[in-house]
């Protein structure tokens, strides 16, 4: 079976979605210079380039950079460079995303939805505060316990981060739990007092930032 289109980039999204759609698509370097149409799986900065050696037969997968006349899917998800399971996962589209690379995102569970061009830096940006800085949080939590002899068992930090969201997303809101959530000021101010400096200032700014 030839491949439907390509994919340009092996990097962790270019490797996890070649995986998931298998002998559908073909998996190529930043230099190659496929026929068909083509997936531009790169970083924000190659892109431009890129996009115009495959005028009017490409798209992109960047979350925050639109270009005129290159349309865009981003999946809101985080890849490991593994196919996975991405039932019910946005797919965000900017432009006029040729039908067999909205067909095969659909494929796996993708839900496209429109994004318009202006919107796209604050989408990514509440994506970013999601994701990586969700992660920079769990892992200096973690860091902070470990540089005073804390070694937690099991899975660590890893079922209260994954309880926390579940109760967000059932509850919205009203899923937040802890001292801020309760309005407990005298075990905000003891914590806050335990982290360093640095941390101190996350630590209050973040526990009000929805007030």
């Amino acid at each position: 079976m030839s491949a439907v289109f390509s994919i340009l980039g092996r990097g962790r999204a270019g490797r996890a979605l070649a995986e998931a759609w298998g002998a559908r698509v073909a998996l190529l370097p930043h230099s190659a210079r496929p026929e068909g149409p083509v997936l531009l799986a790169v970083p924000d900065r190659a892109v431009t380039e890129l996009a115009t050696a495959f005028p009017g037969r490409c798209a992109h997968l960047s979350g925050s950079l639109h270009l005129a006349d290159v349309p865009c899917a981003h999946p809101l998800t985080s890849f490991d460079g593994k196919a996975a399971e991405w039932t019910g996962t946005p797919l965000a589209v900017t432009g006029d995303l040729p039908e067999v690379f909205r067909r095969a995102f659909e494929a796996l569970g993708f839900l496209p939805f429109v994004l318009p061009e202006d919107l796209k830096p604050l989408y990514h940006a509440a994506a970013v505060l999601a994701s990586g800085h969700a992660a920079t949080l769990w892992l200096g939590a973690d860091a902070l316990l470990r540089a005073h002899g804390v070694r937690l068992p099991g899975r660590g930090l890893a079922p209260l981060a994954e309880a926390t969201l579940r109760n967000v997303e059932r509850h919205g809101a009203a899923g937040r739990t802890g001292p801020f959530a309760r309005g407990d000021q005298a075990t905000i101010m003891r914590d806050a007092a335990a982290l360093p400096e640095s941390w101190r200032e996350v630590f209050q700014k973040l526990g009000t930032l929805l007030d």
